[in-house]
């Protein structure tokens, strides 16, 4: 009876494993030793984007004797995916928690939570629309946004109507994407009629549904500004799905799919963040907020925009990734 009993409890731990794994998007663990816990929550798992950010923290942690997990939904729009995933992390009481948010108020009580338990949060990519986090790293979302608008100004003559098809509207980087490329648009482009955002979720399919709409509702459409990976995808698919000749693809990140685009001329430029140098500041900045050592409210990490003239810069390559 005892070996039944153990045999039993063995196959419902496995099933409760198994189940987990199941229910999430990504999970991975980095570092060694009995170094200090950085649980690492982010906005996504199957974008490249994420793998680089997951390398850089892993690589950080293992040359500072630190140890990470790293998960994220299957999807940037599973709201409810990222908070069971928070909660998760926060029972196995890390030393510090690094989270990028898909939804800073569905959030909140979890980063309450945190807060109660002193451990440590730090924000990235996203950033988090709280006083919580000790420090956010992440790109100028607005001054790369505005640098994409500008590329995509010139590049059509500052006359003609554009479209963009942002990735959410509910983080930080969704809004600030939308809102760095509306900004500059109005202010300097008297002669360019912005279309109002539309939202995909970072879904390829859906911002590709998206783009033959906007293509179809608007003959006279001359660009389109992609606000992430995902988004940037999607509209490609679209504008070739749609068969339309001429639009000018501005888009966000990198990746194969835009790296060949913009090599063949289907994409005419992107920005690029350094999500591995995200990664590698993120569990830095995790370290010395459990060493209790003063850190600035933010840390902003590079940008550049890339195009066929420069795409094989030594600066550019470094900072792309595939």
């Amino acid at each position: 009876m005892r070996t039944k009993r153990f045999a039993a409890a063995a196959a419902a731990a496995l099933l409760a494993l198994t189940l987990g794994a199941c229910g999430q998007g990504g999970n991975s663990a980095g570092g060694g030793g009995n170094g200090p816990l950085i649980s690492i929550v982010s906005k996504g798992f199957q974008h490249q984007f994420w793998q680089a950010v997951k390398k850089g923290a892993e690589d950080e942690a293992a040359a500072k004797g630190a140890r990470t997990t790293f998960v994220g939904p299957a999807t940037e729009k599973d709201v409810e995916q990222q908070v069971n995933m928070l909660t998760n992390e926060l029972a196995k009481s890390p030393q510090a928690l690094g989270f990028a948010a898909l939804d800073s108020r569905a959030a909140a009580p979890l980063l309450q939570q945190a807060k109660s338990q002193n451990i440590p949060v730090i924000a990235f990519d996203s950033g988090v629309d709280s006083d919580i986090p000790v420090t956010t790293v992440a790109t100028d979302n607005k001054a790369a946004a505005a640098e994409a608008a500008k590329h995509l100004a010139q590049q059509i003559g500052g006359q003609g109507k554009v479209a963009l098809v942002v990735h959410d509207q509910t983080s930080l980087s969704g809004k600030d994407r939308r809102d760095g490329f509306l900004d500059w648009m109005a202010k300097n482009a008297p002669g360019i009629t912005v279309l109002p955002p539309q939202y995909g979720g970072g879904d390829q399919l859906e911002s590709a549904n998206i783009t033959k709409s906007i293509i179809s509702a608007n003959p006279d459409l001359k660009g389109i500004y992609a606000s992430n990976e995902g988004s940037a995808i999607g509209v490609l698919k679209g504008v070739q799905e749609s068969g339309k000749q001429g639009l000018t693809v501005v888009g966000f990140d990198s990746g194969k799919a835009q790296i060949d685009a913009i090599n063949s001329g289907l994409e005419f430029g992107a920005i690029t963040q350094d999500p591995v140098d995200i990664g590698r500041q993120l569990v830095d900045a995790a370290l010395k907020a459990i060493n209790h050592q003063p850190l600035p409210k933010r840390i902003d990490t590079a940008f550049y925009w890339y195009d066929k003239t420069n795409i094989n810069d030594p600066k550019i390559q470094a900072a792309l990734y595939q």
